[in-house]
């Protein structure tokens, strides 16, 4: 990557950067939410454990509306066009935009998790850099899904829609709200299709500092995102994501 395409990426990432600090509504209630479930759940679930890492899915993929919206906002306010007109290429667009929102996800759920050993009982990581390895790869597999959608979208209120219930699908699917083992048959049979199922066994495999357990799901979710990835750079590369479609 030269020089210059690494500028064009940070000039684009600073201005993003800029816009999720000047509207931190959703990380604020993306925290508290979960922080008071947390409690609530912990009381009925009795695993520390599965309460903060499951809750920490829910409310991650509901963050991943944010992903969509950093490029969705283009097409409302009419600059996407001004965008590439620009010498930026899509790739370097969507990562300049994908940033700042990695850096969000990623502080989302550092906190959360935090908050569950120190006010939920979840016992520390056996090892922090495994945890963060697996919070980098549920991360990127939600910018990889977030960024495909703002090229599917076509305004923000199917785009709310979508995100809700991917996030109630996806959380119960994946074992993100009730232990795996206490879902019923059929649910269990057909949770591998979703990416909860794999985010939420990677995440309390990398609390029990199981190297394998986290390795295998983050293979998946790092696929997950780089296929999301491809199709969003093809379907902005060809037009299908510009003004024109609104």
């Amino acid at each position: 990557m030269s020089r210059e395409s690494l500028h064009r990426i940070a000039v684009l990432a600073g201005h993003n950067a800029l816009l999720r600090r000047r509207d931190p509504a959703h990380l604020i209630s993306y925290l508290v939410m979960p922080m008071v479930l947390m409690l609530v759940f912990k009381a009925m679930i009795g695993d520390p454990a599965q309460v903060v890492t499951g809750l920490l899915v829910m409310f991650s993929v509901l963050s991943m509306s944010d992903v969509a919206t950093a490029t969705l906002t283009e097409r409302v306010w009419h600059t996407w066009e001004h965008l590439r007109a620009t010498r930026a290429r899509i790739p370097e667009i969507l990562v300049g935009k994908a940033v700042p929102v990695f850096v969000v996800l990623a502080l989302q759920q550092a906190v959360l998790l935090g908050y569950g050993v120190l006010a939920v009982g979840m016992r520390p990581p056996g090892s922090v850099w495994l945890l963060a390895l697996a919070v980098a790869a549920w991360c990127f597999a939600l910018l990889g899904v977030g960024t495909a959608l703002a090229g599917v979208v076509r305004s923000q209120g199917e785009l709310s829609t979508l995100c809700n219930i991917a996030a109630l699908s996806v959380s119960a699917l994946g074992g993100a709200l009730v232990p795996f083992a206490l879902m019923p048959s059929w649910a269990q049979a057909i949770a591998p299709i979703s990416p909860g199922y794999w985010a939420t066994t990677m995440l309390q495999a990398a609390v029990k500092g199981d190297l394998a357990g986290t390795a295998g799901p983050a293979a998946v979710l790092i696929g997950i995102g780089l296929v999301a990835g491809a199709f969003a750079c093809r379907r902005f590369a060809r037009g299908w994501g510009r003004t024109s479609l609104l």
